[in-house]
């Protein structure tokens, strides 16, 4: 009888150790996620501002210095690369954003499941800690709390995957 409630606890030990790596390994990604984002904005603003100080060099200053008359159709040109330029810049910071959005919802669904069981399976061990008995309807209560919170989890996930198109 006392090996049997030994081996459930060192179980709930286990279960609540990889709750808490889970956690951590959650955390972690966010972080991840949130600089590569900040990184691939910073990159892509970069890159804008670069591609439109150099036309702007050419067009007007190298132009000016040489005293060359630069035609409307040049300048226009001009205009039109920098304003596909933002445009394709902007759409790719968008994209990188919504990805973001869900990688930020998943994960905090994620991290809600987990403490939810958490929860359950820390009153369950001190449950067993002090050899209260614990009725098969509590366990089945809670087993069912738990299904629930993951069904609405994944629903929030898959609502979040499909406006995010």
């Amino acid at each position: 009888m006392n090996k049997n409630r030994r081996m459930r606890g060192s179980m709930l030990v286990m279960v609540v150790v990889v709750v808490v790596v889970v956690l951590v390994v959650v955390v972690v990604v966010v972080v991840v996620v949130v600089v590569v984002v900040v990184v691939v904005v910073v990159v892509l603003v970069e890159e804008v501002v670069v591609i439109v100080a150099v036309i702007v060099e050419v067009v007007v200053v190298a132009a000016a210095a040489a005293k060359v008359v630069v035609h409307k159709v040049v300048v226009v040109i001009a205009v039109l690369i920098v304003e596909v330029v933002v445009v394709v810049a902007a759409a790719a910071v968008v994209v990188v954003l919504r990805i973001v959005v869900v990688v930020v919802v998943v994960v905090v669904v994620v991290e809600v499941v987990l403490v939810i069981v958490a929860v359950i399976v820390e009153v369950v061990v001190v449950a067993a800690a002090a050899k209260v008995v614990v009725h098969e309807e509590v366990v089945v209560g809670a087993v069912l709390i738990v299904e629930v919170v993951v069904v609405v989890a994944a629903a929030v996930v898959v609502v979040v995957l499909r406006s995010t198109k």
